[in-house]
């Protein structure tokens, strides 16, 4: 999602304003955006635990991929979009700290004023009166130490992010509803895990679709559009994705 928007950002200021997009009513999102990712063809499986308490989350970063296990089965494997340099994922042994499906970010997200949406940081207020600031959306957020967790984003093949850790849409409800507040979460360099899975992961095209318009960004209904909540009950020892 808003592929451009953090390069926008730092590129934003009071005398380059560029109109991006008049607020649209949020029905033309929810009906033409609802699913992404190669036209709908792109899934992610997921498994419900036997026991909430035995799930934990890995995190490989060389391979960009989550594992979400308990004990020895895959309940899914998912891509994701790493820190770049300069903005690194912390590497270590953490646990999820809090949850917010409705998060937006406090740095980067829109200006907004009447029917107009520019995308901006928040400390470039632009001038003249009347503007608010919306921050992008990272929906079904998951949090795992200070400033740092999984949120729903475009899963580019190379680091991008600013440290968090991207999650697509057809997996950022379900990893929400797997971890709870006391999920550990291990990330490093590499993991077992890449041999035994990660050929198996699948990886998204849609990161490279046109941005949404703003308008589609900065409305509520953006959180509660609808994407896949379905865990497969199965004593299968591994998920595919």
């Amino acid at each position: 999602m808003m592929r451009n928007l953090f390069k926008s950002a730092r590129n934003f200021s009071g005398r380059s304003w560029v109109l991006l997009a008049a607020l649209v009513p949020a029905s033309l999102f929810l009906g033409g955006c609802a699913s992404t990712g190669g036209g709908g063809s792109y899934s992610t499986t997921a498994y419900a635990p036997a026991n909430t308490s035995n799930v934990r989350v890995k995190v490989s970063l060389s391979t960009q991929n989550v594992y979400v296990e308990e004990g020895s089965r895959l309940l899914m494997a998912t891509p994701t979009c790493v820190g770049k340099p300069g903005y690194p994922t912390p590497i270590g042994h953490f646990e999820v700290i809090g949850k917010d499906q409705f998060k937006r970010s406090s740095t980067y997200g829109y200006w907004v004023r009447g029917s107009e949406a520019h995308p901006g940081a928040s400390s470039q207020q632009p001038a003249g009166g009347g503007w608010h600031y919306v921050g992008y959306p990272m929906a079904f957020w998951v949090e795992f130490t200070p400033g740092y967790g999984f949120h729903e984003g475009p899963i580019w093949p190379y680091p991008r992010s600013h440290g968090c850790l991207h999650i697509h849409e057809t997996a950022s409800a379900k990893l929400f509803e797997l971890v709870h507040v006391g999920t550990p979460v291990e990330i490093e360099n590499s993991l077992p895990e890449d041999a035994q899975y990660g050929h198996d992961v699948r990886r998204p095209s849609d990161y490279a679709d046109p941005d949404p318009a703003p308008a589609t960004m900065i409305v509520p209904d953006f959180f509660t559009k609808p994407r896949d909540t379905q865990l497969l009950s199965s004593t299968s020892a591994s998920a595919s994705n």
